[in-house]
């Protein structure tokens, strides 16, 4: 217990869950359920876990929860609120999107805004 409430304590001072929670009033039940599974996520025992098919070290795995800030979680809630295809399994889909946010997240907004002013790109 001491573990999930010191994990717990790291996951909302990292994801700035107060201030998330304010900026995005109508997201409150998707950042609730968002930070519930970083925590699930990172107390795991699990030697590995699967991701979009792929098995990683469950290591990598806390690694790159505990390095998720509230830019990431934003950015996931933006990713999900674009997507119109059918989700089968949520839990999947979001942990594949969190896993992948601190890797592209900065390549997916250049990406935008080279779209959106070409004469900025380069």
């Amino acid at each position: 217990m001491e573990e999930y409430q010191a994990y717990s304590e790291i996951i909302k001072e990292n994801i700035e869950y107060d201030a998330l929670l304010q900026r995005n009033p109508y997201e409150k039940d998707a950042i609730q359920g968002i930070f519930d599974l970083i925590l699930e996520t990172v107390i795991s025992n699990k030697a590995s876990m699967t991701i979009s098919g792929q098995e990683y070290p469950m290591n990598l795995v806390k690694s790159k929860f505990l390095k998720l800030n509230s830019s990431h979680i934003e950015y996931v809630l933006g990713c999900l609120g674009k997507n119109t295809t059918k989700v089968y399994n949520i839990k999947s889909y979001l942990l594949a999107s969190l896993f992948n946010a601190v890797s592209t997240m900065n390549s997916y907004y250049k990406a935008e805004v080279n779209h959106d002013m070409p004469q900025f790109a380069g």
